[in-house]
């Protein structure tokens, strides 16, 4: 063959490409995503879960259907999108990476903010408030011998992988299992946040009463608090006080253990490993959790007991602590969208450029 056919050959190969290239649509650039893991019912018009009051308020009536995830991602013209994982870590690792990948959206420069109901541990923190977190430490990634079989000098019959006994030093934990967020963007939104009156009620007040202590009689605030993230449901004096010592064990004593969530450690997985293939900004992801209920029994009742009155939609704080992740997490995202001029380039309070 001539070199005139190749050439031509090669230019119309080219043009080809080009005009593919140009019907492509440019990726829709997305502000801010706001990551919830369970609905009731319907997104809107219906019992709330914690995705309906976003949608609903925020009005996110653009919906894209994500076959390979969980739920259709829905958004405003704004730029602010939800997205609904389903609940567990396998749900949300999976979901969010269908997420992260789709040519579709352009989330390099997209906040992320998880906002979603957990148990909270009454040392720490009271029914219906709301707490940003620094730190996420996996609760399921561990050894576990049944508490009736463990030796009798054990406080706990779950152990560290590759540790033969509970909490063993020094604390050697696995990729995955400890997550510690960008702190200043996290106090940054705790300073935005903290003054917020969240609501309170005769029905919360009758609540706190069952508890001793101080922060547990507290009206509804909004605080800073570390996460554990376990698929399983745990519940009751022991186990809150395994979880307080796992925070501690796995962050050298920096970490404070304030909400029990299931999720967060696979969303928080997969946004890592989003972070290293370019798709997301790792330097951009807020944790909020607010109080449903309490991780442990009230005076007089036993934890089994307990635990039968805990579901969904029977909380003794579900309907506040659904409107205080919308109303403390909402604050954060309208300051982010007010000033995108600003906060696309750089992150807030830090001053630090964003990533390419």
């Amino acid at each position: 063959m001539s070199s005139t056919p190749r050439l031509l050959l090669a230019g119309v190969f080219l043009l080809s490409f080009a005009g593919a290239a140009a019907a492509r649509p440019k990726p829709i650039p997305v502000k801010v995503v706001v990551v919830t893991m369970f609905e009731v019912g319907a997104d809107t018009g219906d019992a709330p879960g914690e995705l309906q009051y976003w949608v609903e308020r925020d009005h996110l009536d653009h919906v894209y259907s994500l076959p390979a995830g969980y739920h259709s991602v829905r958004m405003n013209s704004s730029g602010e999108m939800a997205v609904l994982t389903g609940q567990g870590t396998a749900h949300a690792a999976a979901t969010v990476m269908a997420l992260g990948l789709d040519p579709r959206f352009d989330l390099t420069h997209a906040y992320w903010i998880i906002a979603g109901i957990a148990g909270g541990s009454p040392d720490r923190i009271s029914l219906g408030s709301a707490a940003w977190a620094r730190r996420v430490v996996d609760g399921d990634l561990g050894y576990e011998v049944d508490a009736r079989e463990m030796p009798t000098e054990w406080k706990t019959g779950y152990l560290p992988l590759r540790k033969t006994k509970p909490f063993e030093e020094p604390a050697a934990p696995l990729e995955g299992q400890v997550y510690e967020l960008n702190a200043a963007l996290a106090e940054w939104a705790f300073g935005l946040t903290r003054s917020i009156a969240l609501a309170d009620s005769d029905k919360l007040r009758e609540a706190r009463e069952a508890f001793d202590g101080g922060i547990a009689q507290k009206p509804p605030f909004v605080t800073m608090g570390d996460e554990i993230s376990a698929s399983t449901y745990w519940h009751g004096d022991l186990l809150d006080a395994w979880a307080t010592e796992w925070m501690r064990y796995f962050t050298g004593g920096k970490g404070e253990f304030f909400t029990a969530a299931m999720e967060d450690a696979g969303t928080l997985q997969s946004l890592r490993f989003l972070a290293n293939a370019g798709r997301a900004d790792w330097s951009r992801i807020l944790v909020l959790r607010t109080v449903s209920n309490y991780d442990r029994q009230p005076r007089g009742v036993s934890a089994a007991e307990s635990l039968a009155r805990q579901r969904v939609g029977t909380y003794s704080a579900y309907l506040p602590s659904l409107e205080a992740a919308y109303k403390v997490g909402h604050t954060v995202v309208n300051e982010i969208l007010a000033h995108w001029d600003r906060y696309a380039g750089m992150l807030p309070a830090t001053g630090a450029s964003a990533k390419p």
